[in-house]
């Protein structure tokens, strides 16, 4: 949404905004659009939200626009080939990576789950493989220790779009070429997969920090406590902890956090979420949840 609130302000001519169908949302299930389709109906533009963009019908009514590019954020479907040759300048991507690192799915969790110092946003033209296109223009950001997902990719969304009125009509005019990316540093963002949030004790607590920052807002780290399931929020490493003490065994509870025992250092659960309940800060969670030493998480 910011990339399309930027171009409206810098005065360009959008003919039409593509996102997809509205989605059942919310306890009652309800049609609920996307922030891009309310956005856009807020300005007056016009909005198609087809299934699949592959079928002809759907290619016919996008050429019928005579869009000179398409720019796509997120969009969450694949282009096809025959979509991609249909603007005159073809389509530019804002991707959330320093290409070629992190290609895929999921570059912001990814980032964060590896430990990076820094990720970014690129303008790519788009190709028919996996964000391979040449890079038109790219601009960095630091990934600090206590950014998780969710922030991150405000952050990128907004840089993204700063990025695109900036160099979007440079491009378009020659003045700003696309380069076509460097062949070392490749690597690949695989899509999240759900299971991925389980808590593995076994590995270290600064891998397991990570991977709560990378895993928020979706799907959210999580393990077993006794019969119920909690949801870990917010966590950080502690280098200290008790070596005899198995992995996943709780070492302190406190206003400041529960201190677990990983397969090396501390991992403390600074905010957590019982089943049917909300997230809340640890030291709000123990005035309505019992917590005791020695209790091992699974």
């Amino acid at each position: 949404m910011p990339a399309l609130e930027a171009l409206v302000a810098a005065g360009h001519s959008i003919a039409a905004v593509y996102t997809q169908p509205d989605r059942p949302a919310g306890r009652g299930r309800r049609l609920r659009p996307s922030p891009v389709k309310t956005a856009a109906l807020e300005h007056g533009l016009s909005v198609e939200q087809p299934e699949r963009l592959g079928n002809a019908e759907a290619r016919d009514r996008l050429a019928g626009y005579r869009p000179d590019v398409m720019i796509v954020a997120a969009y969450g479907l694949i282009l096809p080939a025959s979509v991609l040759n249909i603007p005159t300048h073809g389509c530019v991507n804002i991707h959330a990576s320093l290409l070629p690192r992190w290609r895929g799915a999921a570059p912001i969790q990814r980032a964060i789950e590896a430990g990076d110092p820094e990720t970014g946003v690129c303008l790519m033209e788009m190709a028919a493989g996996l964000d391979t296109g040449p890079v038109i223009a790219a601009r960095s950001t630091p990934i600090t220790p206590d950014d998780n997902a969710a922030q991150l990719h405000d952050r990128l969304a907004d840089l993204g779009a700063q990025l695109l009125v900036d160099c979007l009509d440079g491009w378009l005019h020659g003045r700003q070429p696309a380069r076509p990316q460097p062949s070392d540093g490749v690597t690949y963002a695989a899509k999240i997969n759900a299971d991925e949030a389980w808590i593995d004790w076994q590995r270290p607590a600064p891998e397991l920090a990570r991977r709560v920052r990378a895993f928020n807002a979706w799907p959210v780290a999580r393990c077993a406590w006794g019969d119920d399931r909690l949801r870990v929020w917010q966590a950080v490493a502690l280098p200290a902890g008790d070596a005899a003490a198995p992995p996943g065994t709780i070492i302190a509870v406190g206003s400041d956090g529960i201190d677990v025992q990983t397969g090396e250092g501390l991992l403390r659960l600074q905010r957590v979420q019982a089943a049917g309940g909300r997230a809340q800060p640890v030291a709000e969670f123990l005035r309505g949840h019992t917590v005791h030493v020695g209790e091992i998480l699974h």
